[in-house]
């Protein structure tokens, strides 16, 4: 053989050893996946078919179970803090409808009618064209023949709707027609009536109120026999204090409603299903994660009857910070005054009044109300305005002095011990800015004891770098809004409180920037503020500088028998802020309200042997009269809040009357705000002293 063929050859076969190599190994390399393959199929087949045997037996016979939960489950009660139950559940006997597959119009009359024999209902309550369609029903042949030749055709001609011809039958029988139902036939009407009454298988309510034992025990023996029909027990909340603080107790919809179209989205995307009850407002909405109980899981077996796989509990109990009984007199004094407070000349435009009562080293709310009076044919009549607390901005007027005082003492623009004029002041082109009298020479301390304006506006006027000259214009550094706003709202007042409460507003801040504003800013004249947010104000001033979070909810327990026995946690005190003020600074406005109830313009308001401190405040403020959305009238507000004992704070008052007089035909002064301040407070020292 040639060289040249040869080598051709040697290299042909070390190519194709090479190949075969490289098959072999890559055969090796695929046996070798596959095996550990099945070596872990085989290890996974090992853990579902004997390790895990029971727990896959189990979950298959559940997929495979028709399982069904109860409806629902009574919630949480809701105790008061001494351990008063102020919200719980009524059991309710409930006699319900649900359609059954394949069931027959004329299925339902017949059971119906049977129903019909067990229970009593009011059948007055079924109108009349409900009462002529089950007589159609009843009397199908009378009732075509009611429908003529020439309908019949027209309906084949497509000119007239199935719906029309029904329409005809009905306007077409006759009361002589009717007339021949009795009580049964009319029981019998109404029941089926129910039966289809929304959409067509949702569970239908036929009766729930005043089912009687006989009743109760007549259905649930026969429920195989009138197919569809069942018994179960529901619950009602039930309220021992009546509507004492009912409405922040907050509502909770009920069977027939299910959840609520407007809160629809927010409850599905939690897992709910549409026909759930749920918290609807305040505190029942708030806090439904816990009052919610869980329900009670059935296996429907082979026979019908239901088999309990998880059995239900009933929601968890919650206390609330609230004195019951504390709120009861306090809901007491406010509706009377707010009537008494009518008496008075130039009360045209007052109309309600807010009061809370707190811990201001907790936050927690002892006690909190609102009333509003209106007149209806001639007479008062009182209603519940508790969430205006949360949700109704007022103009505070000078109880905020305390926060502009701690403005002036951070700037520099403020100094312990300084003194100056209370004579009013004229910036160009506006009136004279005065005090509510001339208070003459007076220090920081006089400053907030007789509440001078003046004093305030020399200070704002310092703080936004201005200089002050009689009748001259004055310009200030437009910053010092947030000067000012920025220190308030280390206070609470023009930030949300944190209330845990669904809604909470804000207040009404506006954009201005002139000098005028300002000092009308530094005595409350300008920004509106909440009753809450005034109650957290003077929360902070009391405890030494602590912005704390108020809450309602004290403490969280599991459900038992034995009433409070299980606790879950409880709430802690949440410090949201320290307001960034020296002690010294912060002890000279507490000094300064404590000499404002010992001889200045806050006594008379609480009884000075509790040893308190306080502030007032009259604001001008602006309503519409005529419903047109133009304010149109000035009316005055008044505000007061207080802590003690002085030296060692353990309860605050905030008292919130807007509107409380105008000048009209007299300058008299209805002293509403004093008179409710006196009475709560006493009222809450006879209570815990």
């Amino acid at each position: 053989m040639p060289k040249k063929y040869k080598k051709i050859y040697n290299i042909t076969t070390n190519k194709n050893k090479d190949i075969k190599e490289i098959i072999e190994k890559r055969y090796y390399i695929l046996i070798g996946i596959i095996i550990l393959i099945m070596f872990i199929i085989s290890i996974n087949l090992f853990i579902v078919q004997i390790v895990n045997h029971d727990f896959y037996v189990n979950k298959v016979e559940k997929l495979s179970q028709n399982i069904v939960t109860s409806t629902s489950t009574p919630r949480g009660r809701i105790y008061d803090r001494n351990g008063r139950i102020i919200v719980d559940n009524e059991a309710v006997k409930v006699i319900y409808y649900k359609k059954p597959n394949g069931i027959t119009t004329k299925d339902e009359i017949a059971i119906a009618y049977k129903v019909a024999d067990m229970i009593t209902l009011d059948h007055n309550k079924l109108n009349e064209k409900e009462l002529k369609k089950f007589w159609i029903l009843n009397n199908q042949d009378a009732a075509n023949e009611k429908i003529t030749d020439d309908e019949w055709r027209l309906l084949e001609e497509r000119k007239l709707t199935n719906e029309e011809i029904e329409d005809l039958k009905i306007k077409r029988v006759t009361s002589e027609e009717l007339a021949d139902f009795d009580k049964k036939d009319k029981l019998a009407a109404y029941i089926y009536y129910l039966m289809n009454l929304g959409y067509s298988f949702d569970e239908k309510v036929i009766k729930k109120d005043n089912v009687t034992d006989k009743e109760y025990a007549l259905i649930a023996e026969n429920v195989n026999n009138i197919k569809g029909f069942d018994v179960r027990l529901d619950w009602n909340r039930v309220y021992p204090y009546g509507d004492v603080f009912k409405t922040i107790l907050g509502t909770v919809s009920t069977n027939e409603s299910g959840i609520p179209y407007e809160l629809k989205d927010y409850y599905l995307n939690l897992g709910y299903s549409l026909n759930d009850r749920v918290g609807t407002s305040y505190l029942e909405y708030q806090y439904e994660s816990l009052l919610k109980g869980e329900k009670t899981v059935y296996q429907i077996l082979d026979d019908g009857t239901r088999k309990i796989i998880d059995e239900g509990s009933r929601g968890k109990d919650i206390v609330l910070t609230i004195d019951i009984e504390l709120q009861k007199e306090i809901e007491k004094i406010l509706t009377e005054e707010v009537i008494n407070g009518k008496k008075y000349a130039n009360t045209k435009y007052y109309n309600r009044s807010f009061a809370i009562i707190s811990d201001p080293n907790t936050g927690e709310i002892l006690a909190m109300a609102g009333k509003q009076v209106i007149e209806e044919n001639g007479e008062y009549k009182v209603y519940d305005y508790t969430p205006g607390i949360v949700t109704t901005p007022v103009t505070a007027g000078s109880i905020v002095k305390g926060a502009s005082h701690a403005v002036g003492y951070k700037t520099g623009a403020l100094k312990i011990g300084e003194r100056r004029d209370d004579s009013c002041i004229k910036i160009a082109s506006t009136p004279l800015k005065c005090s509510w009298t001339t208070l003459g020479i007076i220090d920081d301390i006089g400053a907030l004891k007789y509440s001078s304006n003046v004093f305030q506006f020399h200070t704002a006027i310092k703080v936004g770098g201005g200089t002050y000259r009689y009748d001259e214009q004055l310009n200030i550094n437009p910053e010092a809004f947030d000067i000012y706003r920025n220190t308030f709202k280390e206070f609470g007042l023009g930030v949300k409180t944190g209330i845990d409460l669904p809604v909470e507003s804000l207040g009404y801040t506006s954009d201005s920037t002139l000098a005028g504003h300002l000092l009308d800013f530094s005595i409350g004249q300008f920004d509106t503020y909440t009753p809450i947010q005034l109650s957290q104000y003077i929360n902070t001033i009391a405890n030494g500088g602590y912005r704390v979070q108020p809450h309602l909810l004290k403490a969280v327990y599991n459900p038992t028998k034995d009433g409070l026995t299980d606790l879950l946690y409880e709430v802690n005190t949440n410090i949201l802020n320290k307001i960034n003020l020296e002690d010294k600074y912060l002890e000279r406005i507490k000094l300064g309200f404590r000499e404002g109830v010992v001889s200045g313009i806050a006594s008379n308001y609480v009884d000075s042997k509790y040893n308190p401190a306080a502030k007032t405040g009259t604001s001008e403020s602006f309503i519409d009269t005529d419903g047109d959305g133009i304010v149109d009238t000035e009316t005055m507000s008044n505000t007061f809040g207080a802590y003690a004992p002085y030296d060692n704070p353990q309860v605050s008052f905030v008292i919130v009357s807007p509107d409380i007089y105008y000048y009209e035909t007299s300058t008299v002064r209805a002293p509403i705000n004093r008179i409710i301040s006196n009475r709560i407070s006493q009222k809450y020292f006879e209570i815990y002293k």
